[in-house]
């Protein structure tokens, strides 16, 4: 059943502090997560990394649901709808995503991810008719430059993958769709739950893409590679993703995403640090580009005196 489409004017002061403290956990295990994901894609096969994660985080969540007597089910006339809202929030940002961070390295990739807030907005007014503000223009366009810049650099350098700039762009417009989406969409059941049964949904997918793509890699992982696995399926897959859907439906897409705007400096920072990724003037440039857009798209309008003259006291 869709929900009525909320106003932009709400922010995060809706939030308790429970909810600002899970944000600073999805900021922080989400931002060094770009290292350890890396890491891993370069000795290991992306959809068997991604999968064995996504199967193990699927495993911990079902008994985390267990201990606390929560529902599995899930109403029929639900089902279709949370089959849709896999297929942005998880099937095309985590398979696109792991495949693209293969091609770049950690930090460029975090920054092309995390133009996700732009594209939200951009789907939001052309699916679901919201009126485009100027800022809104404004922030595609830094957006878009942003991407230009990057795009420029993979092009320009020996070493550059325009195919993976080009694959993460695409991951991070479905999981734009997906936030979208995932506001317009109510369902009855928890938020573990609604986790549970899209990873479930994703890992399927994950292991026909390996068993397709990769299975002449296989191997059993190495002591670092099960690390970043047991991080992906406890902190990023099972803690991460309830807290992202428990935002995701509670605000609107433009208020949701402001938690993520540090994301993608972490991503770049903590990967200079742990894998001595270099840092360019088009990377700086084009982080700047990024935060000034999610900035302008996401940050509360402040209200006319008019306005805040007409509110009831």
């Amino acid at each position: 059943m869709p929900l009525q489409c909320k106003s932009h004017e709400r922010s995060l002061s809706v939030l308790s502090r429970v909810d600002l403290f899970l944000l600073s956990l999805l900021t922080f295990f989400w931002g060094i997560n770009w290292p350890v994901m890396k890491y891993a894609v370069l000795t290991y096969p992306p959809f068997a990394f991604r999968g064995i994660s996504m199967v193990i985080g699927v495993l911990a969540l079902g008994l985390y649901i267990i201990v606390r007597q929560d529902k599995f089910f899930v109403p029929r006339e639900e089902r279709g709808a949370i089959l849709k809202l896999v297929v942005g929030n998880m099937l095309i940002w985590h398979t696109f995503a792991i495949y693209a961070i293969k091609f770049l390295t950690s930090g460029r990739a975090a920054i092309i991810g995390y133009t996700m807030p732009v594209w939200a907005m951009l789907i939001s007014v052309l699916i679901y008719k919201q009126k485009l503000s100027w800022r809104g223009g404004v922030g595609v366009m830094l957006a878009l430059g942003a991407t230009l810049l990057l795009a420029v650099e993979e092009f320009n350098s020996l070493l550059g993958q325009p195919i993976g700039l080009g694959l993460m762009l695409f991951a991070a417009m479905g999981w734009g769709l997906g936030t979208v989406m995932m506001n317009h969409t109510r369902v009855s059941i928890s938020n573990a739950a609604l986790t549970f049964w899209m990873m479930m949904a994703t890992s399927v997918a994950l292991l026909l893409l390996t068993v397709t793509m990769e299975r002449h890699q296989w191997r059993m992982p190495t002591a670092g590679e099960w690390g970043a696995i047991l991080y992906n399926a406890i902190m990023v897959f099972c803690l991460c993703q309830i807290i992202w859907f428990r935002l995701a439906r509670k605000l609107p897409p433009v208020a949701s995403s402001l938690s993520i705007m540090l994301i993608p400096v972490l991503g770049v920072f903590s990967g200079a640090w742990a894998l001595n990724e270099t840092i360019g003037a088009y990377d700086i440039t084009a982080l700047v580009l990024i935060l000034i857009a999610m900035a302008v798209v996401l940050l509360p309008r402040r209200k006319s005196a008019a306005a805040v003259a007409a509110e009831p006291q």
